[in-house]
């Protein structure tokens, strides 16, 4: 697999290089205890603009993430001293930067599992340099905050939430939403009282089509109906619309 990235990875240090979207550098945490394939994807993401800190043990990843404070972190899930469904729980109530974990793994269950501990993105190895660049280009673009011009805020009755700080609260205290599950509770806000499907969502949230299979969209939604008070048996504020996608219901 890392033979084969690096083929890759090499291939492109041929090419034109590509202008980072984001030149004030980025600092972008990866946890790997892979030292071959961590240092390849270092070198590739730093000759795209970002600053690339590198640790491999995973009993300091915590600590690292917490002191650093990177605006990213890749994040691999089998690691040694501590996995990266542990970090990753440990961390979400002191970081709000996205989180992409990126693992050799496809079971169902270890995605689910990572998106409930607050991952923002949940990649299988191996990855495309280029395809792994474009998910966090779009990862730290949301995490930057929205464009200047359209509503900021929204209400709903006891719930408020406002795309200029990122922010929301219900019956006046603050939520704590990771970055990927405020952009779906805006979205389905701004949508409120029309049926999104899952293809609008995963076209507007990550600018690709819904393969039919992914299931982070159902995990986030689970994820968000207790902390706006909706009760996860009987939604009355996000409910599914079967076969097709997810209603917000606008107050009555």
């Amino acid at each position: 697999m890392v033979d084969h990235l690096e083929q890759q990875f090499q291939a492109l240090e041929t090419q034109e290089s590509v202008t980072p979207d984001y030149p004030d550098q980025d600092h972008v945490l990866i946890i790997e205890d892979d030292k071959r394939l961590a240092e390849l994807t270092r070198d590739y993401l730093e000759a795209n603009g970002f600053q690339v800190t590198l640790e491999a043990d995973g009993a300091k990843g915590v600590d690292r993430i917490l002191t650093l404070q990177p605006d990213l972190v890749i994040l691999d899930l089998m690691l040694p001293g501590e996995d990266g469904l542990a970090i990753c729980r440990r961390v979400r109530p002191n970081f709000a930067g996205p989180i992409m974990m990126l693992t050799a793994r496809t079971d169902d269950l270890d995605q689910v599992l990572g998106l409930e501990m607050g991952a923002d993105d949940y990649v299988p190895k191996p990855v495309q340099p280029r395809v792994l660049l474009a998910r966090m280009r779009a990862l730290l673009r949301r995490a930057d905050g929205p464009a200047p011009d359209g509503e900021m805020r929204l209400r709903f009755e006891n719930l408020e939430i406002d795309n200029a700080t990122r922010e929301a609260w219900l019956s006046g205290e603050r939520i704590d939403l990771t970055s990927a599950e405020f952009d779906l509770l805006w979205l389905l806000g701004r949508n409120a009282g029309r049926v999104l499907t899952r293809e609008e969502i995963f076209s507007d949230l990550r600018g690709i089509k819904y393969d039919g299979q992914d299931r982070s969209i159902d995990v986030r939604v689970s994820r968000i109906r207790p902390k706006i008070g909706d009760d996860p048996n009987q939604p009355h504020r996000i409910k599914t619309v079967r076969s097709k996608g997810y209603l917000f219901v606008k107050d009555s």
